[in-house]
């Protein structure tokens, strides 16, 4: 008699870091509420950011009736991973839940999000300074992590979160953390996301980095490198990314 497979499979490290990768990579989102008036959740894609602890980062305005329903209730969930070719529901994708938490206007820490999240969504420029829009930040509660058929996760909040003495350092100088890591190979951008990512392209540019990871970015596309483990200051960090060339060298 064949074994039934669990609905929900053993936690293990390949699965944690796909959820690490799904969450921090993501540049939309389907986020979910509850509407105050009827009681029924309400869902609405938005565009994702990612703070450097690994938490994510909204911009929402104030006349949507997503975050009506937030300033009544904040509790969320939020839905990431992009399917491709193929049947969607072979694609890897997470549910995080949370409470969100409007981040302060003016405040140094809008201005460490308002700084990523613009080189990941150029065009939301356009509208980010406007007075009804503010930054907003997901306090991540645990996630769910479907890797694609018969492949269930549970994800605890604290294997999705960055845990680095870096983080407040790459705060107040991620663009010469950017630098220091670009300076390892004049191509680095595209040399990592031609081996990481499924778009073949040369005009790839360095989008952020954390203390676990970096984004590339290319028009629309949006890859996401992540590090097996947390850096805990800036040669490790150089160290992580110089054996990654190493190996895509070799390769």
């Amino acid at each position: 008699m064949q074994e039934e497979t669990p609905l929900i499979r053993p936690t293990d490290e390949e699965a944690r870091k796909l959820a690490r990768t799904l969450l921090r990579g993501a540049r939309y989102g389907a986020l979910a509420v509850l509407d105050p008036e009827t009681g029924f959740p309400l869902a609405t894609r938005t565009l994702v950011g990612a703070d450097l602890d690994g938490a994510p980062i909204l911009l929402i305005s104030h006349l949507a009736t997503h975050t009506k329903a937030l300033m009544a209730d904040p509790r969320c969930s939020l839905l990431v991973g992009e399917p491709r070719k193929g049947d969607p529901l072979a694609w890897p994708r997470l549910t995080v839940t949370g409470v969100v938490r409007k981040v302060e206007k003016g405040s140094e820490e809008e201005n460490v999000i308002r700084r990523r999240f613009l080189r990941r969504h150029p065009k939301s420029k356009l509208y980010a300074s406007f007075e009804d829009f503010q930054f907003h930040r997901i306090e991540l509660g645990d996630g769910f992590l479907n890797g694609g058929f018969g492949k269930s996760y549970n994800i605890l909040r604290g294997d999705l979160l960055i845990h680095s003495s870096l983080t407040s350092d790459i705060a107040a100088n991620e663009l010469y953390y950017l630098s220091q890591v670009a300076s390892l190979d004049p191509d680095l951008a595209n040399l990592l996301a031609n081996a990481y990512s499924h778009v073949k392209s040369y005009n790839w540019e360095l989008a952020g980095i954390d203390a676990c990871g970096m984004e590339l970015s290319h028009g629309e596309h949006l890859v996401r490198i992540e590090l097996e483990e947390a850096a805990q200051d800036l040669k490790g960090l150089i160290a992580s990314y110089e054996k990654m060339l190493m190996e895509i060298r070799e390769n």
